[in-house]
């Protein structure tokens, strides 16, 4: 018998409370890890308000996208993993738990001397920039990257990677003190913004623009991201913070020659998290291992304080990820 997180209800974090369930035994090419900790996202607090459902094949009632723990069974077929390894990564649900069952291909390991609050502020927020950046994004050396909501857990993630990949990097935050925060860690144009913005980046590039936005803001920052955007720019959308409905100059889209990319990577199938799991093995694991990223955690609380953590989150002051731990 196992413990969880579970949502009582629709409703604000006093719905959220601790119950015994009964975790699935690993079948053919799964793992089941014993959960050590688990980062807290945006879209648990949307679970639990009723307004963002896990994925078929997911628990309904217990939030968790990403954790780090250890194999403690492993089902038929599996090959890379054994009992006692450490691994980490992403799933549609379920990692707030004292247990999860997992696809074996979508696991990572968890770098060499890494704790595991550590490891359990990767998965989410470095696959998201990674995918975004550079998969999708074809973020290139010397290019020009504005980071919204710098930071943040995807934000911190993404303005990390891109400083080790040679981008030039601006990054928006409404807090003074995120963003000197962010400058020590390689941001070279820092923008408070009240939801203006582009004028700031249009100098701070000598009026070329920026050539691929990381977007988590959403529809408040459509329209002035179109006038941030360099000609041929790419502007790529990975969270809602700001709304999901705004106005969309298509004008100033076919003008520029703009390319506009939505992701998610809850909702993508198992081959293609494990594909990308790989990838960020062999390109990215070993950047944590000789010092080069870090993962940003804000702070640390106890299962048994999980309301206060989505109360924390919801506060939007936090500086990198929340992380919940037995």
């Amino acid at each position: 018998m196992g413990r969880a997180v579970r949502i009582r209800e629709a409703g604000g974090p006093e719905v959220l409370e601790l119950g015994d369930f009964e975790p699935r035994q690993p079948s053919h090419g799964e793992i089941l890890v014993r959960v050590e900790a688990a980062g807290l996202n945006r879209a648990d607090l949307l679970q639990r308000r009723g307004l963002y459902p896990a994925p078929p094949g997911s628990p309904q009632d217990i939030p968790g996208l990403e954790y780090a723990g250890v194999v403690e069974a492993i089902g038929g077929g599996v090959l890379e993993w054994k009992v006692g390894d450490r691994v980490m990564g992403i799933v549609g649900g379920g990692a707030m738990a004292t247990h999860v069952t997992v696809a074996a291909g979508e696991a990572m390991p968890i770098p060499a001397g890494m704790s595991a609050v550590d490891a359990a502020a990767i998965p989410e927020a470095y696959l998201t920039a990674f995918d975004a950046l550079f998969l999708q994004g074809k973020l290139c050396l010397g290019e020009r990257l504005l980071i919204h909501a710098v930071g943040s857990g995807v934000g911190t993630a993404a303005l990390q990677l891109a400083r080790e990949a040679g981008a030039f990097i601006l990054g928006t935050s409404r807090t003074q003190g995120k963003l000197e925060r962010c400058q020590e860690m390689g941001l070279g144009a820092p923008i408070l913004t009240d939801d203006r913005f582009a004028e700031e980046v249009r100098k701070a590039t000598g009026g070329k623009g920026a050539d691929l936005i990381l977007d988590l803001v959403g529809a408040a920052y459509l329209e002035e991201n179109l006038i941030a955007l360099a000609p041929r720019g790419r502007l790529i959308c990975v969270g809602l913070l700001g709304g999901a409905k705004g106005n969309f100059p298509l004008g100033m889209l076919l003008q520029k020659r703009a390319t506009l990319i939505g992701t998610v990577l809850r909702s993508r199938s198992s081959a293609e998290k494990a594909n990308l799991a790989r990838r960020f093995t062999h390109e990215i694991l070993p950047l944590f291992e000789r010092g080069r990223l870090e993962p940003v955690v804000e702070r640390v609380y106890p299962f048994e304080k999980v309301a206060d953590a989505h109360r924390l989150l919801e506060t939007n002051r936090t500086f990198g990820k929340v992380i919940l731990v037995w």
